[in-house]
């Protein structure tokens, strides 16, 4: 049974995932256009020893403009920004993005709560949170600060998430989470990029 959910006016989307992350990402973004008209930030938690390689293996597979995100960029329409090993990622008040290596969250740096907390501060309402598989809890408080800042938030089904621990702490965390599939999950994206 499908969901069907429905979603205001977004600006921006992010994305946190860990364990499984390349399968559901390699799943969920390839589809988008290549003129999607909302930028996309992800953090998966990889080891500091391989830089570049999934913003590059993915930039390979994608329509859409795939690269790793670096300080004091603007937050550019259109655009997937992977966090650097070892770097937590956060967005600025004026749509740009801040690099940081301080303290890890969660065990994790990157850490996707510092992603999702930073981001609900500025786009709010307007912001789409999205939580892939994984194996720890990172994610579930910077989910429940998307939701309380009147955003949305959705988690890729624990049964179809290669490690449900992820998706499992976000939709306890943030009570307005909804589980979907990853199918609906890459529809419901492709739809945000289709013109009216």
């Amino acid at each position: 049974m499908r969901t069907v959910i429905s979603i205001g006016h977004i600006e921006a989307v992010v994305i946190g995932t860990s364990a499984g992350a390349i399968a559901s990402l390699s799943h969920l973004l390839p589809p988008l256009p290549q003129d999607f008209p909302l930028a996309i930030l992800v953090v998966v938690h990889v080891p500091s020893d391989q830089p570049h390689s999934i913003s590059s293996l993915l930039q390979t597979k994608c329509r859409i403009n795939v690269k790793e995100a670096e300080d004091k960029e603007p937050i550019l329409p259109g655009t997937v920004y992977f966090a650097p090993p070892d770097y937590h990622v956060l967005v600025e008040q004026d749509r740009r993005l801040s690099l940081s290596n301080e303290e890890p969250v969660n065990f994790s740096r990157p850490s996707i709560d510092v992603l999702f907390e930073s981001a609900a501060d500025v786009y709010q309402e307007h912001l789409l949170a999205v939580i892939l598989t994984g194996a720890n809890h990172d994610g579930a408080q910077g989910a429940r600060a998307v939701g309380r800042a009147g955003g949305t938030v959705l988690v890729q089904h624990p049964d179809s998430a290669t490690a449900r621990m992820m998706p499992n702490a976000a939709l306890a965390a943030c009570p307005t989470a909804e589980p979907m599939s990853l199918s609906d999950l890459t529809d419901l994206l492709v739809s945000r990029g289709q013109r009216p």
